[in-house]
């Protein structure tokens, strides 16, 4: 048995609102303890709130994105980086005139149940 596992096809998610997640190892592409995606969220692109069941991290690589955690507004800009912890209301959205590209890590596993997104 191999120690590692290289990921050359990740798992494409299929998504409506034009943002692109390519699962690189989680639930959809692979039995993963995390999930690890790299995300580009279109200018415009917004998600509603939501309370995870998993904590999550983000880089971002280009562009900037702005959370709404509990009621505090931060943006990210290229290199930086944030870890939210589980139980933690939040949104994410890229208000900007620019696609923000980023890497998210989820844990557990990015499952749809676990995000519980609130209804808009």
């Amino acid at each position: 048995m191999k120690k590692y596992k290289v990921q050359r096809n990740p798992f494409v998610v299929p998504t409506s609102d034009g943002k692109l997640i390519e699962e690189h190892f989680g639930q959809a592409s692979i039995n993963a303890t995390i999930s690890l995606a790299h995300m580009i969220a279109p200018p415009g692109w917004s998600e509603p709130f939501q309370t995870p069941d998993f904590d999550e991290y983000t880089y971002i690589i280009k562009g900037k994105k702005k959370f709404i955690i509990d009621d505090e507004e931060i943006i990210l800009a290229a290199g930086e980086s944030i870890k939210i912890l589980k139980g933690t209301r939040v949104q994410y959205s890229n208000p900007f005139d620019a696609a923000c590209e980023y890497i998210a890590i989820c844990d557990p596993p990015f499952e749809l149940d676990r995000a519980n997104r609130e209804d808009q």
